[in-house]
């Protein structure tokens, strides 16, 4: 390998991760665009599917995003009535969200989302849960470099 060839983008792993990334979430837009969300709107309404009610801080947590970034999803997302959000009774600096009914029925509209863009990507099951386990055990990684910090 010569001195520069690390510099070459054909030898970087984050090139093709970030160009999957994207490519794929292109993929969803069509689709998202039917319900009016954006792929960061659905990522939150997808935890909101599964804890029901959460606030920013702690929704951050789960998809490593910052308050600034997802504060205006919220905010978005309650326009559409989707969510609703209540001042915090553990800290009144912070709001609580919940579902709505509203939201709650969006879920059925999207249901079959995640089969078209498997589809797409036209992988077995095995490959993408080796892609999923890869992908986590990266993000751990780097997590847990971070804290060593």
């Amino acid at each position: 390998m010569e001195k520069n060839d690390s510099l070459k983008l054909e030898n970087q792993l984050a090139f093709p991760i970030y160009l999957c990334s994207k490519e794929i979430i292109r993929k969803y837009t069509p689709y998202l665009n039917e319900v009016n969300l954006t792929y960061t709107q659905y990522i939150v309404m997808m935890c909101f599917w599964e804890l029901k009610k959460t606030n920013i801080k702690e929704l951050g947590k789960i998809i490593l995003l910052d308050s600034s970034t997802l504060s205006p999803v919220f905010k978005n997302l309650e326009k559409k009535g989707y969510i609703k959000r209540v001042q915090s009774t553990k800290d009144g600096r912070y709001m609580d969200a919940s579902l709505t009914p509203k939201g709650i029925k969006l879920r059925d509209k999207v249901t079959g989302i995640p089969n078209k863009i498997s589809d797409v990507l036209d992988l077995t099951d095995e490959e993408i849960n080796t892609m999923k386990n890869i992908a986590r055990k990266i993000l751990k990684n780097i997590q847990e470099d971070d804290v060593n910090v």
